[in-house]
């Protein structure tokens, strides 16, 4: 994907062009054959603007049938193009960045799939789909746009972020929606929680993970959906040999509960679901409780943990506490 091509050179023969065209007629179907013919009046072999000119139903419709007529011969990879621009997608929350910058090759695609492993992260707190769309879709100068906020996007200034935390994650917010805006909303989104480390997969040396794998989901929702396996594991009991606890620690010491919240305030999504079991045997079960229902872990604000997996507020005496990775007052 992303090859950019020219015609090829008909060394001299005026017909050579048509022939060939002629040639493969009995071969190809009718919008292959009108993507030849459009090259050959516009002289444009972009897939974008041929997919849109012709009405293809898909812009890679348009990359297939121009690979095809560069294996036939009218084609040829043009090696002296200039390397594509990095596009700058507006973002619709301007609190911390004016734009987004993602790979250039997202303009080969009309829809998106977003699988991403669900796991613990070092600086996010923990990187799920929001993650993903977000530093996973980012030129290296977007990526640096988001981890300073805004202030820098010269990749030597990655790691100077003088913004602090909730504005990193807020960013990963802004750019994740700016995706999914560009997409129109054209997007499945799938969170794969196993192998549930506290760090990322982009850790050399990640550390083993101390909590059982519990499975797929997916949600056309990206904020249903990261704040569906974030319950999941804020409301996991422990036993010995499945603990959960290393990786609720590793997302409330980075606030990263904040990046879902924020997400719903910008309207990318919202924190409300219903979540659905699948039966491999039975097809799908009954729905699950909403995750109004659900239990708490309770910590102070320095960090001393009062509940585990409670199933009620009702032993707190008023004051402020970090109730399942969110700063909450009880009244």
């Amino acid at each position: 994907m992303g090859t950019i091509y020219k015609l090829a050179n008909p060394g001299g023969d005026t017909v050579a062009v048509p022939r060939l065209v002629f040639s493969h007629l009995t071969r190809v179907d009718g919008d292959t054959l009108r993507v030849a013919l459009y090259v050959l009046d516009k002289n444009c072999t972009d897939p974008r603007t041929i997919a849109r000119d012709l009405g293809l139903k898909s812009i890679e419709a348009a990359n297939r049938a121009l690979q095809y007529w560069s294996g036939a011969g009218l084609l040829e990879p043009d090696r002296g193009a200039p390397a594509a621009a990095v596009p700058e997608h507006p973002v619709q929350d301007k609190t911390h960045m004016q734009f987004d910058r993602v790979g250039s090759h997202i303009a080969n695609y009309d829809f998106l799939i977003n699988l991403a492993h669900f796991k613990g992260h070092a600086m996010g707190g923990f990187g799920g789909v929001l993650k993903n769309q977000s530093i996973g879709m980012a030129s290296r100068e977007g990526k640096t746009l988001i981890h300073t906020a805004g202030e820098y996007s010269n990749p030597g200034q990655v790691f100077n972020n003088h913004r602090g935390q909730d504005a990193f994650l807020e960013s990963m917010a802004a750019a994740a929606q700016a995706v999914h805006n560009y997409f129109g909303g054209k997007v499945i989104y799938i969170n794969v929680m196993n192998n549930l480390s506290v760090d990322c997969d982009c850790d050399g040396n990640p550390s083993a993970p101390q909590m059982h794998d519990i499975g797929i989901l997916a949600s056309l929702d990206p904020v249903a959906l990261d704040k569906a396996c974030l319950d999941l594991v804020f409301n996991h009991q422990s036993v010995a040999g499945d603990d959960s606890e290393p990786l609720i620690q590793r997302i409330n010491r980075q606030h990263g509960t904040h990046i879902v919240d924020y997400a719903e305030q910008i309207g990318l999504g919202t924190t409300s679901y219903n979540l659905i079991d699948i039966d491999e045997s039975t097809g799908i079960s009954q729905t699950a409780v909403e995750n109004t229902l659900q239990r708490y872990n309770v910590f102070t604000v320095d960090g001393i943990k009062l509940l585990t997996n409670a199933k009620s507020l009702d032993s707190l005496t008023p004051g402020v506490y970090i109730v399942n990775g969110r700063k909450t007052t009880i009244m």
